[in-house]
């Protein structure tokens, strides 16, 4: 079926004039993601994953100016942890901020610079994102995946001594960058993935991760603080047998963010956590889409999303978990829940199961409500000023989702950024 003119002439402004990169081993990949583009173009307000979040801001032929953030004299989030440095400068890799990429048990190389016809990352590179085009269409998963012009690829083969940190620097108010990363860990591997940055004024993402036989990821991030900034994530994992994926983001303020999650439990007694913080004030517009599918017998998946919002930000939430037929025992739960600060912010949910199997067990369950009061006036009463009992009982309402950082002092580094950004937006 031919695409509707009005999405054929938006995709064809919004790639005119580019190229595939001429790269070996991912040659097919962009060219079957292109195929799979052209076939479904652009997504639009109209469209049933959509239809709470407008896109015209992601596939606008050219960004939208975002003004960069001066974060003054604050330490850069994960500043105090050993890992392994890797920078993006308005998606483009900055050598000299970067570390060695040498790490014991694991191999790191950017995209941009792997020619090979043949090299592992064949077998990864648009692979799960082509998978999690069924049932959904994600046409900005493979516009990424035809066209990210750079990327890490990282093998783990054992456990590695630190974690890995992609650091996305914003540095000019038009940039446009578009960045794929793949992760395979082998069967025993254990890695942790730390992300953070605005990246661009305009960002596009893709995470593919193979999670092996008894391979751990972790997966940690923080999106912000650029507050004009526009971005669209996707994460695709695919776990085997006793294999866990765990990943939680946090993300405060940004005018436009999409983050996607397609997790597959493939393998019996797998477990996939996913989970966010996201804080907004204002013209703020956050959106979690998540996709589980249970394929395989005593699996377990958590989605577990928080957002707190005032002064009119938009919170979205569409979740759905999926489990076929012979995935008995599932163990799948699945909770959204918004904290509304003034009465003219709003949060849209969307949470789904879809289940073919008779042995599971499985929720879901979704709320939107203000502070309460009553737990407020106990705080008062016993001395507590107005703003700090506030600002407890937001936190206290966003530690489900800090609780599934496995790193304690990951998890309290976030919570101070969550007390900062309290503390500039009180009132």
């Amino acid at each position: 079926m031919a695409l509707p003119q009005a999405k054929e002439d938006a995709l064809r402004a919004r790639i005119a004039g580019w190229e595939l990169p001429r790269t070996g081993f991912s040659a097919g990949a962009r060219a079957d993601a292109l195929a799979r583009l052209s076939a479904a173009g652009l997504p639009g307000k109209r469209d049933e994953y959509w239809r709470y979040t407008d896109p015209a801001a992601l596939t606008a032929a050219a960004p939208a100016t975002a003004k960069v953030f001066d974060a003054g004299d604050e330490a850069p989030v994960f500043d105090a942890i050993d890992r392994v440095k890797i920078v993006f400068t308005d998606g483009i890799f900055d050598a000299e901020a970067s570390d060695d990429l040498t790490l014991a048990g694991v191999s790191i190389e950017r995209l941009a610079a792997v020619q090979a016809d043949i090299h592992w990352a064949r077998d990864l590179y648009g692979v799960l994102e082509a998978r999690g085009q069924t049932p959904v269409s994600r046409p900005l998963a493979a516009l990424n995946t035809a066209f990210a012009t750079d990327g890490v690829l990282i093998r783990v083969t054992g456990r590695a001594a630190k974690p890995v940190s992609l650091i996305y620097n914003h540095k000019s108010e038009t940039s446009d960058a578009i960045l794929h990363n793949c992760v395979k860990l082998e069967a025993g591997a254990e890695l942790t993935l730390l992300e953070n940055g605005p990246a661009a004024a305009r960002f596009n993402k893709v995470l593919e991760v193979e999670v092996a036989d008894g391979a751990r990821f972790h997966h940690i991030r923080a999106q912000g603080r650029d507050h004009e900034r526009r971005a669209v994530t996707h994460i695709f994992a695919r776990l085997g047998k006793e294999a866990l994926f765990k990943s939680f983001t946090l993300t405060a303020n940004g005018l436009l963010t999409r983050n996607e999650a397609v997790l597959e439990l493939t393998g019996p007694d797998s477990m996939a956590h996913v989970a966010g913080a996201a804080v907004g004030d204002g013209a703020f517009l956050h959106d979690d889409t998540v996709f589980v599918t249970h394929a395989a017998e005593r699996c377990e998946s958590r989605q577990v999303f928080k957002k707190v919002l005032k002064n009119g930000a938009t919170g979205v939430f569409q979740g759905k978990i999926l489990v076929k037929p012979g995935a008995q025992k599932t163990d799948g739960y699945q909770i959204s829940q918004s904290l509304l600060l003034d009465g003219d912010s709003q949060f849209l949910a969307k949470p789904e199961l879809e289940i073919y199997a008779d042995d599971v067990k499985c929720s879901h369950g979704s709320t939107s409500g203000a502070i309460d009061e009553t737990a407020l006036f106990y705080l008062r009463s016993r001395g507590v000023p107005l703003r700090e009992a506030q600002s407890l009982l937001v936190l206290a309402f966003l530690a489900e989702a800090i609780g599934e950082i496995e790193d304690e002092a990951i998890a309290e580094d976030i919570r101070s950024r969550l007390e900062g950004w309290l503390s500039r937006h009180a009132g």
